[in-house]
């Protein structure tokens, strides 16, 4: 069994479907510290050949895990699927893909950050045929373990015997012994990111995985998905 965790991200870009796509179960780790201007509450998309960012607003205080971190203005999923619609309402495969958004949207939890991330994660994996198995982290009991040594817990608890499917910049800073002391197996996600017609625009990298969507629908991007695994 393979098990992957990543912090739940929002609305994520293709690297983060190829990870899920590789795992057995994916676990969101909800209840580690949220980072200020990283990817938990915004990520970038295209307005016509220009980068822009969607950003949940949030009410957070120094030191708050993500599973408490809470949108500070309750109208902010409409207002991002409104300035989808605008951004994308020309590409390809708009008029198939749009009925789907638009409901996930609208069907968004309210709470905090961590559980409405978890669930837009979860249904845009169903809609590209990637389901997994997901659980919090918040969920299991891994005691004062941190670091690498609460990834093997993680991962010992859902799957004894199993292998730790880690990020490829892992391999910066990670002590494979630590896994294996556990009885763990460790490897590393494969992704080269693929290029797609952005509308004839100079390729770009590291958009949430909506941008593919509205341009290919939802079977060629899971087909984009699976191929950028090498």
């Amino acid at each position: 069994m393979i098990v992957a965790i990543h912090q739940p991200n929002y609305v994520p870009w293709l690297g983060y479907f190829a990870k899920l796509a590789q795992a057995d179960i994916f676990v969101f780790l909800d209840d580690v510290q949220f980072s200020k201007n990283g990817y938990t509450n915004r990520v970038q998309v295209l307005n016509g050949d220009r980068r822009h960012w969607l950003t949940v607003p949030v009410r957070v205080s120094l030191g708050d895990a993500i599973d408490a971190v809470v949108p500070a203005k309750p109208g902010w999923a409409a207002s991002h699927r409104d300035s989808l619609a605008n951004f994308y309402r020309r590409t390809p495969a708009f008029g198939e893909v749009w009925p789907d958004i638009e409901a996930l949207y609208e069907g968004s939890p309210s709470g905090d950050i961590a559980a409405s991330n978890a669930y837009l994660i979860d249904k845009l994996a169903g809609l590209l045929g990637l389901s997994r198995r997901t659980v919090k982290s918040s969920a299991i009991e891994t005691g004062d373990a941190v670091g690498d040594a609460r990834l093997a817990a993680i991962v010992a608890e859902l799957a004894p015997g199993g292998t730790y499917l880690s990020g490829a910049g892992g391999k910066n800073y990670q002590d494979p012994a630590t896994f294996s002391e556990n009885g763990i197996g460790l490897q590393y996600t494969r992704f080269v990111h693929p290029e797609y017609d952005q509308g004839g625009v100079a390729p770009e990298h590291g958009l949430s995985l909506l941008d593919a969507v509205f341009r290919l629908g939802w079977s060629a991007t899971h087909d984009l998905i699976l191929a950028s695994i090498k």
